[in-house]
């Protein structure tokens, strides 16, 4: 009455390449690969920031996140954009700071996680920073 199933389960299947054939990688890597991200990202916004207000703590924070960025990511280090043309318009500005600062508290999270106070010590500090230069004055 019932023809029986001739070809293995999608489960089956799903199983033995998940056990044999993919790359796995450890929590503590994955934490690693997420926090080079997230601090090339705000990298990234720090370096359009100093373009368009140049300060030596700025520049000192653009330091240290790649010197971070680039050991956690094996030696390799991030990759720089070139800041965009310049708009000193006040609400430019002001969405550049929060951005930093959404993206400082995010690696923030990870490196807490991850358990690397250098990082999450610095990223104390960046959301101070950016928390400051968003009050009006």
């Amino acid at each position: 009455m019932y023809e029986p199933i001739r070809t293995k389960s999608v489960h089956t299947v799903a199983e033995n390449v998940h056990r044999g054939t993919l790359p796995r990688r450890s929590r503590e890597e994955e934490l690693d690969i997420r926090l080079a991200g997230h601090l090339t990202a705000l990298l990234t916004v720090t370096d359009e920031l100093r373009a368009l207000t140049p300060s030596a703590s700025l520049e000192a924070a653009a330091v240290e996140l790649a010197a971070h960025a680039t050991r956690l990511a094996g030696g390799r280090a991030p990759l720089r954009a070139e800041p965009s043309a310049p708009r000193n318009d006040p609400a430019h500005l002001a969405s550049l700071h929060a951005r930093a600062r959404t993206l400082a508290g995010t690696a923030l999270a990870v490196a807490t996680s991850r358990g690397d106070e250098a990082v999450a010590a610095l990223m104390t500090e960046r959301l101070a920073a950016h928390e400051g230069a968003l009050v009006p004055a």
